[in-house]
């Protein structure tokens, strides 16, 4: 079982790494992707274009790494795409995710933000099963 903890800690962190990078490399093409949901005030957006991906790139070397708080700082992360995502939805907005960047891969094989969000909803089975095998023992709770 710790083979596939390893497994589903790489994936995460492949992820979340691809994700990030290519945002990076356009700051001002995310920002665009950022200000189409709506969400943020103008002056905002292109610090969160810089923050966002910057975070999930820490997040993806903690996981690749198994440190215990990148797990936390990916279900956060997941937490917060899901409800954007779904406000999305909710919203009838035409967007692109920008999941993976202004010019993301996937944008011409699925449409809509409804692909994001069961992909994202998706990633939280690998991610609670790393958390909960690389959890701590409570055993010794019991004995005494």
């Amino acid at each position: 079982m710790k083979i596939l903890s390893i497994l589903s800690n790489i994936l995460l962190a492949g992820v979340f790494a691809f994700a990030a990078i290519p945002k990076l490399a356009d700051t001002q093409g995310f920002s665009v992707v950022i200000a189409g949901y709506g969400l943020l005030p103008e002056t905002m957006v292109p610090l969160m274009a810089v923050i966002l991906p910057l975070w999930e790139l820490v997040t993806a070397v903690g996981l690749l790494f198994g440190h215990r708080w990148a797990y936390k700082s990916a279900a956060a992360m997941l937490a917060l795409f899901i409800l954007i995502l779904a406000y999305g939805i909710s919203m009838g907005l035409d967007v692109d995710c920008g999941c993976f960047g202004a010019d993301d891969p996937e944008k011409d094989a699925y449409s809509g933000l409804g692909t994001a969000l069961l992909r994202d909803l998706m990633l939280l089975i690998p991610l609670f099963y790393s958390w909960w095998y690389t959890r701590p023992s409570r055993s010794h709770v019991l004995e005494d």
